[in-house]
C-alpha cells in the first residue's frame, strides 16, 4: 500500500502485489522542485533470499518554472459529531490548531498519466493549512483547504492519497478540486479515515468517474490494484476498530461453550449444515472449543469494516431503541420473574391493557428486589415522570377490528397480505406426499384425504379444484417434521408439523379448509382439523390455527427473513468491497444497497440469534433456531429462484405470460405482496437492466472484465461456499445475464426485506394473531387436558401462548426491527451527501427516471388500496396493504422501502 511519512517531505512507497522482485521509493519534498527516485532491486539468491541493489537518481520535478504552474485548490469535507461533547469541542480546537500549521491532514493528487521516469501516476503533494475551518451552512460540517501548484502537464487527477496525523479519525465526506480546466473534480469519499498512529498506509479516494478494468487510466491502475488487495487483508489476526478489511467466515460464533455447555452451538458449514459465510473478526478460538470463535458480548461491539458501521444518527435511534427494549425487556422480565417467569394471559383483556394501560411496576413491594439489581433509581424515575411501564402501540391489525384475527378468511388474507406471503403455494397434485426418508419419517402419504376436502369445496370435485386452480397449501411439514421431537423436548415448547389447505371460492375469498398437524409420520401421531360447527370443534380449531401461525413465525424470522434476505446478503456484500473497486460501476450500483447491512447482522448475531438469544427465547424451534435455518438453506435456497418471478412461478402462484410486464400472470390476481411486488420488481429491472447496457456496450465486456468474473466466482465459492458445486448457479456471460443477477441482489436487500420485515409489530405485537411460540399440544379426549379445555377454552387458548414475558420480550424486538430510522435512505432516492457518487449525466437521468417510476407505483399502490373490489386491501376494518410503497416517515409506519437491509 502507499504511506505518507508525517514530516515535511512525503514519502510514497507501493508495494507491489504479487512479486517483490523490485522495490520502488519516491521522495517528494515539500520545498524543492526536485524528485529523487530511489530504485531498490532484489536480486534473486535462491531459497535464502537476495541481496538489495540501490540506485538514486535526481531529477527536475518538471521542466516549468513555478510561474508556469496551475494554482489548483482541495476543499475537504469532513464531518464532526452532531452532538458534540465538552471534551470534543476541546479536540475540535486542538485539530485546528495542528492543522493549522500543515501537520494533520496531508493529500497528495495522482494524474490520470504516467510519470515515464516512474512508470507510475504522476503526483503532486500538499498539507491542509488555515487556523479555522471554512464555515459551513450545516455545523457539524467543515472544510479544510489545500493549495497545490501542479505542472501544466500534469493532466487531470484521478484519485487522492490522503493521510490524517491526528491521533484520531476523522469522517471524510468528499474532497473537491478546483482550478482544472474541466472544471472541479469530485472525489466522494463518505469513509473513516485512520490515524497514521493506527495505520501507516494512506487511504485512497478515487473519483466519481466511473471505469470498467480495462479502462482505468495508466496512472492510478496501480492505485485500483493496491486499494483492493489492502481491503482484502491477509486473512490473518485479530480484526480491529479502525480497520477496513473484508474477509470471510462459518458461523462459529453462535455459541458459547466456555460459559455453560448449554451453550454449546454447531459450526454452520459442510455439506451437513450449510451456511451462507459472514463477515471475518478473527477473534481466538474458545477454550472449549478450537473451532468454535470466542464471542463478545454486549454492550462491546462486535467487528465489522469501518465503513460499516452505524452513523450518528443510526446510532442514536437504535440506542433510542435499545432503552426502549430497556424498558419492554428488561423490567417486565424483573415484574415476572419476581413473581413468576411462567405467567400466563389470564383473559384478552390482559393483551389489550399492554396497549391501553401499560403493565406497572409496584416499586414499593418489590424495592428491595429491585435495588439488588441497581435498578431502583432508574425505576423511580421512569415512573415519577408517566407511572406506566410497558404501553405499545395499538398494532395495525387489531386497530381497525379487534376480532379480525378470529376470522378464517383473515387468517388466509395475511397469507397473501401479511408479514410472511411467501410461503403459499398452488397444490398442483393430490394425494400430498412427503419427500423425507420413509426409512426414517415413516409413511410418506399425507392424512388429508380426497373425501374429507370436498366436504369444504361448496359442491366442487376435488379434481376440479385442482384444475381451475383454487387449492392452495402452506406446508411447513418436511423442514419442521425432523426437528419436532428436539422442540417439544425444549421445557414449555409444544409444536407440530403442519400442512395447512386453502380453498379460493368463485367468490374470490380465500380460506383454510384443513389443517393436518403432525407428530411423527405414523398415522397415529398426525391428525386433520376442520373448522367444524359446534363450540368443542370450533375453539380446536383455533388452536389449530394458532400453532399453524406459530410454526409461521418461526419459518418467516428463521428461514424468510433471516436466511434469505440478512445472511444471503452478507457473502454479495463482501465480495463486492473485495473484488470490484469502488469506481467500478457495479460496485457504485450497488453501493446503496449494502447500507448497514454486516453492521446489523453482527448485532444480530450478537443478541438474537446467538445461543440463549432472543429468537431462541422467543420462538419455537429454540436452541435448534439456526440448525432449521440452515435445513432450509440445504434443501430450499436456490439463487436462480430469489428473483420475485421466479419464486412466484416455483410456488404455482403465477404462470408464465409474456405478454405481461413481467412476464408473469398471477393465479390469485387479488394477491397484494405479489401485485406490488412486481411493480418495484420491474422498476428495478428497467434500472439495473439501462444502467448495465450503458457500461456494457461491447458483446464481449462481461466475460472480459476481471472483476466482475472474480467478484461472481467468489460470492459462488467463498460466500456461498457450501453451494458452490450446484448447477443452478446463473452463468455471467452477457449483460443479460449480469443484469438478472443484479435485479435479483437489490430485489433482496430492498422491495423483499421491505415486504417481510416491517410489518412484524403491525402483524405480530397482538400476540394471539401470531404467536410465535406454543406451550401445549392440542388436547385429546383421552387425555387429562382435555377437561379443563372443555371447562375453559378461553383461558386454554390462552396458557397455549407465549408467556407475558415471553411475549412482551418479543414485542419489543419487533417493535424495533420495524422502525424506520430518521436517516433512512428509500429505494430510487440518493443521500444528499451522496450526489456526486458518479460522473455521468446519462447515469443520472436514468435514476431520475427509475425514482419517477416508483413515484407512480405509489399512486399505483394508494389507488388499488381504495379499490373495494380488492378485498385482501380494503374491506371493513381490513387495513390497507402498505408494506411495498416506497417511501415512509421515521418510526413504525408498515410501509417504505429502504435499499437495504438496514434493520
Amino acid at each position: 500500500m502507499f504511506s505518507i511519512n508525517p514530516l515535511n517531505s512525503v514519502t510514497l512507497r507501493r508495494s507491489p502485489p504479487i512479486s517483490y522482485g523490485t522495490h520502488r521509493r519516491i521522495h517528494l519534498s515539500s520545498v524543492s522542485r526536485w524528485r529523487s527516485v530511489q530504485t531498490k532491486a532484489v536480486v534473486s539468491g535462491g531459497d535464502k533470499g537476495g541481496q538489495i541493489q540501490t540506485t538514486t537518481t535526481t531529477i527536475p520535478l518538471d521542466n516549468n518554472d513555478d510561474s508556469n504552474g496551475i494554482e489548483v485548490k482541495a476543499m475537504i469535507t469532513i464531518r464532526k459529531k452532531m452532538k458534540e461533547k465538552i471534551i470534543d469541542k476541546i479536540e475540535d480546537q486542538w485539530e485546528y490548531f495542528i492543522n493549522g500549521v500543515g501537520q494533520g491532514i496531508q493529500i497528495q493528487l495522482i494524474s490520470h498519466q504516467t510519470d515515464p521516469v516512474t512508470n507510475s501516476g504522476k503526483s503532486v503533494q500538499s498539507n491542509v493549512r488555515g487556523w479555522l475551518p471554512k464555515p459551513s451552512s450545516v455545523p457539524y460540517i467543515v472544510d479544510y483547504v489545500a493549495n497545490f501548484t501542479v505542472p501544466t502537464d500534469f493532466g487531470s487527477p484521478g484519485a487522492i492519497l490522503i493521510t490524517n496525523l491526528h491521533a484520531k479519525e476523522f469522517y471524510l465526506l468528499e474532497i473537491v478540486i478546483h482550478g482544472f480546466n474541466d472544471g472541479p473534480i469530485f472525489f466522494p469519499a463518505n469513509t473513516w479515515i485512520h490515524s497514521y498512529s493506527h495505520n501507516h498506509e494512506s487511504r485512497i479516494i478515487f473519483s466519481n468517474q466511473a471505469y470498467l478494468p480495462s479502462q482505468t487510466p495508466a496512472g492510478i491502475k496501480d492505485l485500483r490494484r493496491e486499494d483492493l488487495l489492502s481491503i482484502r487483508g491477509s486473512g490473518k489476526g485479530e480484526r480491529q476498530h479502525h480497520d477496513r478489511i473484508y474477509d470471510y467466515a462459518p458461523y462459529n460464533d453462535l455459541g458459547n461453550p466456555d460459559k455453560d455447555k448449554d451453550l454449546v452451538r454447531p459450526i454452520l458449514e459442510g455439506a451437513d449444515i450449510p451456511y451462507p459465510r459472514r463477515c471475518r473478526t478473527g477473534r481466538p478460538p474458545t477454550l472449549s472449543d478450537p473451532f468454535s470463535e470466542s464471542r463478545i458480548e454486549k454492550p462491546d461491539p462486535v467487528y465489522v469494516p469501518r465503513d460499516e458501521t452505524f452513523e450518528e444518527i443510526k446510532q442514536n435511534t437504535f440506542s433510542s431503541g435499545r432503552l426502549k427494549a430497556l424498558f419492554h425487556n428488561l423490567i417486565p422480565s424483573i415484574a415476572a420473574t419476581l413473581s413468576s417467569s411462567d405467567i400466563s394471559f389470564k383473559c384478552f383483556s390482559d393483551i389489550d391493557k399492554l396497549y391501553i394501560d401499560g403493565v406497572l411496576l409496584n416499586v414499593e413491594e418489590n424495592k428491595g428486589g429491585i435495588n439488588n439489581l441497581l435498578l431502583g433509581k432508574l425505576i423511580n424515575q421512569v415512573l415519577s415522570v408517566g407511572g406506566r411501564l410497558l404501553k405499545y402501540e395499538i398494532p395495525e391489525i387489531i386497530k381497525r377490528d379487534r376480532f379480525s384475527w378470529l376470522r378464517d378468511n383473515e387468517f388466509a388474507r395475511q397469507a397473501l397480505a401479511g408479514v410472511n406471503p411467501v410461503n403459499i403455494e398452488l397444490l398442483k397434485e393430490f394425494p400430498i406426499h412427503s419427500k423425507l426418508d420413509p426409512a426414517v419419517y415413516g409413511p410418506p402419504e399425507s392424512a388429508i384425504t380426497k373425501e374429507l376436502l370436498e366436504q369444504e369445496l361448496d359442491g366442487m370435485s376435488l379434481e376440479k379444484a385442482i384444475e381451475e386452480k383454487r387449492l392452495f397449501i402452506i406446508d411447513y411439514h418436511d423442514i419442521l417434521l425432523p426437528f419436532i421431537k428436539k422442540m417439544n423436548s425444549i421445557p414449555g415448547r409444544k409444536a407440530y408439523a403442519s400442512r395447512t389447505i386453502l380453498f379460493n371460492s368463485k367468490s374470490g375469498i380465500l380460506r383454510p379448509i384443513a389443517i393436518e398437524l403432525s407428530l411423527h409420520q405414523t398415522s397415529s401421531s398426525r391428525r386433520v382439523y376442520t373448522h367444524g360447527h359446534d363450540a368443542t370443534t370450533h375453539w380446536i380449531w383455533k388452536l389449530a390455527k394458532a400453532h399453524v401461525c406459530s410454526n409461521d413465525a418461526g419459518i418467516h424470522q428463521l428461514v424468510n427473513h433471516w436466511l434469505r434476505t440478512h445472511a444471503c446478503m452478507e457473502p454479495y456484500i463482501i465480495a463486492t468491497h473485495r473484488q470490484l473497486s469502488s469506481m467500478h460501476p457495479i460496485y457504485k450500483l450497488l453501493h446503496p444497497h449494502m447500507r448497514y447491512t454486516l453492521e446489523i447482522n453482527a448485532i444480530a448475531r450478537q443478541n438474537l440469534i446467538n445461543g440463549g438469544g432472543v429468537i431462541e427465547a422467543s420462538f419455537s424451534p429454540g436452541k435448534y433456531a439456526m440448525e432449521l435455518s440452515s435445513a432450509a438453506y440445504k434443501n430450499m435456497w436456490r439463487f436462480d429462484l430469489e428473483s420475485l418471478p421466479a419464486d412466484l412461478i416455483r410456488r404455482g402462484m403465477a404462470v408464465e405470460d409474456s405478454s405481461m410486464p413481467c412476464g408473469v400472470k398471477l393465479v390469485i390476481e387479488d394477491y397484494p405482496y405479489a401485485a406490488d411486488g412486481l411493480l418495484i420488481w420491474s422498476a428495478i429491472k428497467e434500472w439495473v437492466e439501462s444502467y448495465v447496457k450503458h457500461f456494457y456496450a461491447d458483446p464481449n465486456s462481461v466475460t472480459t472484465d476481471v472483476e466482475l468474473q472474480a467478484w461472481w466466482t467468489e460470492i459462488k465459492t467463498k460466500g456461498h461456499h457450501d453451494k458452490k458445486n450446484e448447477p443452478w448457479w446463473p452463468k455471467l456471460n452477457t449483460k443479460e445475464d449480469l443484469s438478472g443477477i443484479l435485479t435479483t441482489m437489490i430485489w433482496v436487500a430492498s422491495g423483499q426485506h421491505a415486504a417481510i420485515n416491517f410489518g412484524q409489530y403491525p402483524f405480530g405485537g397482538y400476540v394471539p394473531n401470531r404467536p410465535t411460540l406454543m406451550r401445549k399440544l392440542i388436547p385429546q379426549e383421552n387425555e387429562p387436558d382435555y377437561e379443563n379445555f372443555i371447562q375453559n377454552p378461553q383461558l386454554f387458548f390462552l396458557s397455549s401462548l407465549p408467556t407475558q414475558l415471553q411475549a412482551t420480550k418479543v414485542m419489543a424486538v419487533q417493535d424495533t426491527l420495524s422502525t424506520h430510522s430518521a436517516d433512512e435512505e428509500y429505494l430510487g432516492q440518493v443521500n444528499l451527501q451522496h450526489n456526486h457518487w458518479i460522473n455521468n449525466h446519462k447515469i443520472m437521468k436514468l435514476l431520475n427516471k427509475f425514482s419517477s417510476r416508483l413515484e407512480e407505483i405509489e399512486e399505483i399502490i394508494n389507488a388499488r388500496n381504495k379499490d373495494t373490489s380488492l378485498k385482501n386491501r380494503k374491506g371493513a376494518g381490513v387495513p390497507p396493504y402498505e408494506l411495498l410503497l416506497p417511501t415512509s416517515e421515521p418510526g413504525v409506519t408498515g410501509r417504505g422501502i429502504p435499499n437495504s437491509i438496514s434493520i
